[in-house]
């Protein structure tokens, strides 16, 4: 089953900082995590960390998009953003047989991890955050940003993730991490092409739309229009 918080319970292990207090028994150094992995000619310990923060944004990732399909009132958005959600809990599940294939540990927080959790937070809270003071278009296109900012970030972790491949040595590990670049790669591409795209489309949809041009339109009426875009 996919970790899609790790906790002390799921093993997992930190790195202590300045302002981060981790238990001894989960505390970990950059020379254990280089030693748990293979020698590939790359700063070990760097690549745990990086890899711990994209498998940290996937995993936030599925928060998010359980967040918005539970609040839009487009159907087909709905389902488009529970597909995505699906496919997201996916690629975190490749990222953690990755990480674990090679010797690491996938409830392993790095400290960019942690940085990245916390940017992913503020994202989601962005789209709920202010429901009160936004009308319910405005709602929808809040949450279709958040997705697009989601994904590009997950875009360019994957593309990098292709380019240490790369640099990998011939052999096994080299071929896993190929192998996880070639199932996830294209689907990333797809989802960040989806998202500019649907952004587009709204933003054409409302700029054209009566209703949202006729002031004092009441709440039902724009419920209404938003649930026949895309259809």
């Amino acid at each position: 089953m996919t970790i899609l918080v790790p906790t002390k319970a799921t093993g997992a292990t930190a790195k202590t900082a300045e302002m981060t207090y981790v238990e001894p028994a989960q505390q970990v150094t950059d020379d254990e995590l280089a030693a748990a992995l293979p020698d590939a000619g790359l700063d070990m310990a760097f690549v745990a960390d990086f890899l711990s923060a994209a498998l940290t944004h996937e995993r936030c990732g599925r928060h998010l998009y359980r967040s918005v399909a539970a609040r839009t009132n487009n159907p087909v958005l709905k389902r488009r953003y529970e597909e995505l959600g699906q496919e997201t809990e996916r690629h975190a599940e490749i990222l953690e047989d990755l990480i674990a294939g090679m010797g690491g540990n996938p409830s392993y927080v790095s400290p960019a991890a942690r940085g990245v959790e916390g940017a992913d937070t503020k994202l989601v809270e962005s789209t709920s955050l202010l429901g009160g003071s936004l009308d319910v278009t405005t709602r929808e296109m809040v949450m279709l940003q958040a997705v697009f900012l989601a994904e590009s970030l997950d875009h360019a972790h994957w593309q990098t993730i292709a380019e240490l491949a790369d640099h990998l040595p011939d052999g096994d590990l080299k071929d896993r991490w190929a192998r996880a670049v070639g199932e996830v790669g294209p689907e990333e591409d797809e989802h960040l092409e989806w998202a500019r795209e649907t952004m587009g489309k709204m933003v054409m949809l409302q700029a054209a739309s009566g209703t949202m041009a006729a002031v004092g339109a009441k709440a039902e009426e724009l419920v209404e229009t938003v649930r026949g875009w895309f259809s």
